[in-house]
């Protein structure tokens, strides 16, 4: 069956509606081409900086918030931002009284595969204090503020005992245990001197490992942190603890002119 156009009409042309069609196709093309170059061209301008943020006590797990930050996904999000080819550098906020060894040391390894990509800087909010500190001396650089709390190199393993309450108060605890030390810690009893000594070991050698690793990373001089005092933000620049004064702003500058874009004034 054939079919005429209408009478005074011309025919219609199949070539001409494909060019139509091409051209409102290269059209498309163009402008999501534009549209994906403006954005490209603004981020780098930007400096491609991802803030990571790391606020509260650290310890180990997958869910921060209430206070804690958990290695997993403080660890995750850097990677994230290293593995991603939009990010040129990485600005970690810190703001945490510091957490376990085993939480620092995670975040650690994440942060040192992020730095092994791309430059990684410090931003220090209130405070950045032990593991918290721990984590942020493997950065490529660390800014605080003039009052940021920082430093407080050192470890500490609390035994709470209200075993005099308990008695006055008429509580008696009974306890069955495998080992001589397997209830060690227990608040029913004050530690004993075999404890004592075990403990102190153990946390000797935590804080070994944590002022080598330190010593490593900064060029510190032991006697200024062995102490484990907490030190001003303005004075931890004089001890090399930080690198340079500034806030986050200032800090993610510093990441831009890391990454190349800008010099370090």
């Amino acid at each position: 069956m054939t079919f005429f156009p209408e009478q005074g009409g011309a025919p219609v042309s199949h070539s001409s509606s494909k060019t139509w069609l091409f051209l409102i196709i290269l059209a498309l093309i163009l402008v999501v081409g534009l549209f994906i170059a403006v954005v490209f061209l603004t981020y780098s301008d930007a400096g491609g900086v991802s803030v990571v943020r790391m606020e509260g006590t650290l310890v180990t797990g997958d869910v921060s918030g209430d206070g804690f930050s958990a290695s997993e996904q403080v660890g995750r999000e850097l990677r994230d931002a290293a593995n991603d080819p939009m990010v040129e550098a990485i600005v970690l906020r810190v703001n945490s009284p510091g957490g376990t060894p085993a939480a620092a040391q995670e975040i650690i390894r994440d942060l040192e595969y992020a730095k092994s990509k791309k430059p990684v800087i410090v931003s220090m909010g209130d405070m950045a204090t032990s593991a918290a500190y721990y984590v942020s001396a493997h950065a490529n650089r660390i800014y605080a503020n003039p009052d940021s709390f920082t430093a407080g190199i050192g470890v500490v393993w609390t035994f709470p005992d209200i075993s005099r309450w308990m008695n006055k108060e008429g509580y008696n605890v009974s306890i069955v245990k495998s080992g001589s030390m397997k209830d060690m810690g227990s608040a029913s009893r004050p530690i004993n001197d075999e404890e004592r000594a075990y403990a102190q070991d153990i946390v000797n050698a935590s804080f070994e490992n944590f002022m080598k690793d330190v010593l490593d990373q900064r060029q510190i001089a032991r006697s200024d942190i062995e102490d484990g005092r907490v030190i001003r933000g303005a004075d931890a620049v004089r001890l090399n603890i930080v690198d340079e004064i500034g806030n986050l702003n200032d800090a993610i500058e510093g990441a831009k002119a890391l990454a190349g874009h800008s010099p370090i004034l």
